[in-house]
């Protein structure tokens, strides 16, 4: 079994740096140096992809009680969320200025019409600020920054250079804009006000892991690590060790 972080770095040709995994169920902040993840160093957000659908369901019952939850099912809050929801670079502001909203008018398939106004950017909010949720957890970015500020001095930078985002949560409109504003500002309170993080943000995140997958699957010297169904059978689970030690 190949780490998550580490086939999202394999996804941009690197083979160090800091991997912020942001899918369906968690997100996940882990630094990789030369192939291998510090787990001592690794955090882990118990809100991302189902969380927020579910939060932009409920926005949606709260802002339009006379729609029936049955007119919502799972998949059209997802289509919703994806296609109408960003990440807001000043949330409080937006949040006390009705005129900075972007309200949009959708009709769903059974002809009911739905108004998002600030629901847009207040789904995926809680990447950033869990206690929206009544977390106690930190955001997203504050876990960044904790993963590289655990690292030792000598790599601190190194792996700040590549800060790799990966999964489907990572494609909101305004997310990496958003993460590099706050992570810079985690710096500088935090008195590493020279430590640059540089995220890399890859138009086919969403497919990270599965992309490196694919090209470390694809190298000469990983075909030494194939195991068959047929070389099981034959030698049974003893290959196993053989093969993956």
């Amino acid at each position: 079994m190949a780490s998550t972080a580490l086939l999202a770095l394999c996804s941009t040709g690197a083979l160090s740096g800091l991997a912020v995994e942001a899918g369906a169920g968690v997100c996940h902040a882990t630094p990789i140096y030369a192939g291998h993840s510090w787990q001592e160093a690794t955090y882990r957000l118990d809100v991302a992809g189902t969380t927020l659908s579910r939060y932009l369901r409920d926005l949606i019952a709260a802002a339009s009680p006379d729609l029936l939850l049955q007119d919502l099912p799972r998949k059209t809050i997802t289509q919703l969320k994806k296609r109408y929801c960003y990440v807001s670079l000043d949330f409080e502001g937006d949040l006390r200025d009705p005129a900075r909203h972007q309200p949009a008018s959708i009709f769903l398939g059974n002809g009911c019409p739905i108004n998002l106004s600030s629901e847009r950017f207040r789904c995926p909010e809680p990447i950033f600020q869990p206690s929206l949720l009544g977390q106690n957890e930190l955001g997203l970015p504050a876990l960044v920054f904790r993963a590289l500020q655990k690292m030792p001095q000598t790599l601190r930078k190194r792996l700040a250079d590549t800060v790799v985002l990966a999964g489907g949560s990572t494609l909101f409109p305004g997310f990496t804009e958003r993460l590099d504003k706050e992570l810079e500002a985690q710096c500088r309170r935090h008195g590493y006000g020279a430590l640059r993080p540089r995220l890399v943000a890859m138009p086919g995140r969403g497919t990270a892991v599965w992309t490196g997958g694919s090209m470390v699957a694809s190298l000469n010297s990983f075909q030494c690590r194939w195991m068959t169904r047929a070389m099981y059978q034959e030698c049974g689970s003893k290959l196993v060790h053989q093969v993956f030690n």
